[in-house]
């Protein structure tokens, strides 16, 4: 029997793309990815996922990567519920090895919603389980996101490069605040790697926008001390 799984990375983060990963693996080489350690990547160091990448990939059937950018992103229509799902079906339809089972990680709030919307749009029939934790209870999803993770990851080593520190993307880390608001005092706009239509950009113009007309007052009161 082939399971697949499925599952992103980068979904929350303001900077950089989110990756989807599918993958398809013969229930026979499970035991082999549990004795690798494959786990949730959340509950790996860098280096582990990156060690795995290759010995995963070398134990299954099938996989499939997809990088979405921020202009893919920002210019969806839908809800980002429902970009994942067009995306995951996108991934699984393009397998060349079908599964017979899906595991899914669910994003939405209703677990079997989301898997009904992405089973009743692929090309091959297949048994659907979608659940939340998904990456910490079935391997093959644990694999798929040890895949998307280090994709990410090695995609924010690439943006590092051309931008110096860019912290993790997400909108909490202080390096990545710190890198977007630099970016904008100094080019007045934002790079091309971010999500414009997330709200950590808004929070950040008016902050910087508050700051310079706190500046421009200030500077009055010095000229008007001076005359």
């Amino acid at each position: 029997m082939k399971l697949a799984g499925i599952d992103e990375a980068g979904r929350g983060p303001v900077l950089g793309p989110m990756v989807i990963a599918a993958v398809v693996v013969d229930e026979k080489n499970v035991p082999k990815l549990e004795e690798l350690g494959v786990r949730d990547s959340k509950k790996l160091t860098p280096k582990r996922r990156e060690r795995l990448f290759d010995e995963i990939i070398r134990l299954l059937d099938d996989y499939v990567i997809v990088e979405l950018w921020p202009e893919q992103i920002d210019s969806r229509e839908g809800t980002l519920n429902e970009f994942e799902v067009d995306n995951f079906v996108k991934a699984l339809n393009s397998l060349k090895v079908k599964p017979d089972v899906v595991y899914i990680d669910a994003a939405d709030v209703k677990e079997a919603r989301f898997g009904d919307e992405i089973g009743k749009r692929l090309d091959f029939k297949a048994e659907i389980i979608a659940e939340h934790k998904a990456d910490d209870k079935f391997v093959p999803v644990s694999a798929a996101s040890i895949l998307a993770k280090v994709t990410r990851d090695r995609a924010i080593e690439r943006l590092k490069e051309e931008y110096g520190e860019i912290g993790s993307g997400y909108p909490s880390d202080p390096r990545t605040r710190k890198f977007l608001e630099e970016y904008y005092r100094q080019h007045g706009d934002f790079p091309p790697i971010v999500r414009r239509s997330w709200k950590t950009l808004r929070k950040i113009e008016e902050k910087l926008s508050a700051e310079k007309k706190k500046r421009g007052q200030l500077t009055l009161g010095e000229f008007l001390r001076k005359g």
